[in-house]
């Protein structure tokens, strides 16, 4: 008892001479101000208080001019200013690689920790077709040196297993995607990237190994590949085009007319289109021992797209032969030594064969020529038919039928609906007769009597 006892003496005695200390602070302070103005004794005590209780927060609630207030209106403006339109304001000249670029540095320098850059990689990736950067493999490692390296690295096989930082790795993904999407290989320098951001056991890493590993078994395995960039002179787009569709070696191109403008004797200038035509020694031989008595017709036109071009060709065809008049013609064997077109095995056959199975042949008919040009009307197509006829005098006996539509039709977008450029419905062929009020009331009568 004499312990505890005197354990809350000492306590006492502490905290008085504690307060004592604080009261013989405060009162020096009173006794200065009350030395200098006696009458503002009660305003000195509450600003010693004051004193005491002041935080940061204060200087927030003070009244700011109206100046700064404006200033700091127009920072908070820029700062939610979109990346989209980040692009927009640096490319209002052109929109060129070296802008992209510039947009990207101006990205990377306004902050250290790159705040908001997978929002900022998302508008690239989308803005990329714009500037026309989809196909520069230096443009995406330049996007992914936007990521900060060294911080989505899972630490242990916990984090790794739980998918460290998604939403960056999702990003990162999406970025290799549209690569693939464009036919883009990574190189060294996207894998190190991808080691420094993700780490080597990631997401985007795995992406990356699977785009190695398939791209180069499928990046020659067209036998007919198209060029990036198709030539833009109409004459040429379409004598690669023919070329295409022939897969004829032996075929030959011939350029009836050129693209040229002619003025007539009134003073009209009126602009020729061109004419491309391809034909192949074994469809002038078809051509030549066709019957004059069957007319043959020229169709079209027939879309051809490459890659976003589309183009449009005519064809010159007959209807398929009759039975009657086909001619068997045996085969040659000494025509191909190599790939005999005949074979003649005999082959044991089981009971459990069925003889049944047959394949039934469709014959479409020849196509003994083909062409393509900017117009497709009949007197242009006209002039193709008196330039074959050089080559195939056989062209001058037969008849020749057009049977041309109206050309490519486009799909109407919602300013020609809204203009009135619509179609009108057709009107009906047939005519009804009789009073239209009969006619209903005993269509509703056999209507129920068939749901009865």
């Amino acid at each position: 008892m004499k312990c505890s006892r005197c354990l809350l003496q000492l306590q006492c005695v502490s905290l008085v001479g504690h307060s004592a200390r604080s009261a013989a602070r405060c009162g020096a302070l009173l006794q200065t101000a009350s030395s200098s103005q006696p009458s503002v004794l009660h305003n000195a005590q509450h600003q010693v208080l004051r004193l005491f209780h002041t935080s940061p927060a204060c200087a927030k609630s003070e009244h700011i001019p109206a100046e700064f207030d404006h200033e700091n209106n127009k920072k908070r403006d820029k700062s939610l200013i979109t990346h989209d339109d980040l692009f927009e304001r640096v490319a209002q000249e052109a929109k060129t690689k070296a802008t992209f670029n510039k947009v990207v540095d101006v990205f990377t320098k306004r902050d250290i920790r790159r705040r908001g850059h997978v929002e900022f990689i998302y508008a690239a990736l989308k803005k990329m077709p714009e500037f026309g950067v989809e196909r520069d493999l230096a443009v995406y490692n330049k996007l992914l040196d936007v990521f900060p390296k060294e911080v989505f690295v899972p630490r242990n096989f916990i984090q790794r297993m739980f998918n460290h930082y998604p939403r960056q790795q999702e990003c990162g993904v999406q970025l290799l995607e549209q690569m693939e999407n464009y036919g883009i290989m990574p190189n060294v320098t996207t894998k190190v990237l991808l080691v420094q951001i993700f780490g080597e056991k990631s997401h985007p890493m795995r992406k990356y190994q699977r785009i190695m590993y398939w791209f180069p078994k499928f990046k020659h395995i067209n036998p007919f590949p198209v060029p990036q960039q198709l030539p833009e002179d109409p004459v040429d787009l379409a004598r690669f085009s023919l070329n295409r569709i022939a897969n004829d070696l032996d075929a030959k191109v011939t350029i009836y007319q050129l693209p040229c403008t002619d003025v007539t004797e009134s003073g009209q200038e009126i602009k020729l289109p061109h004419i491309v035509g391809i034909q192949s020694p074994d469809q002038m031989e078809l051509l030549a021992k066709h019957n004059p008595s069957r007319p043959v017709f020229v169709e079209g036109p027939f879309p051809l797209w490459l890659r976003r071009t589309c183009v449009y060709y005519y064809v010159l065809r007959a209807d398929p032969t009759p039975p009657e008049e086909k001619v068997e013609e045996p085969y040659d064997p000494e025509r191909c030594l190599d790939y005999p077109l005949q074979l003649d095995l005999d082959l044991d056959r089981d009971l459990g064969d069925d003889e049944s199975f047959d394949v039934e042949d469709l014959d479409e008919g020849p196509v003994f020529a083909m062409c393509m040009t900017s117009q497709g009307d009949q007197a242009t197509l006209n002039q193709w038919i008196s330039g074959l006829q050089q080559n195939n005098p056989v062209l001058g006996q037969v008849p020749t039928v057009f049977r041309l539509d109206t050309g490519p039709r486009e799909l109407q977008g919602p300013a020609d609906v809204e203009s009135g450029h619509t179609r009108r419905p057709e009107p009906e062929t047939q005519t009804q007769e009789g009073p239209p009020e009969e006619e209903s009331e005993e269509e509703e009568l056999r209507r129920s009597q068939r749901m009865k």
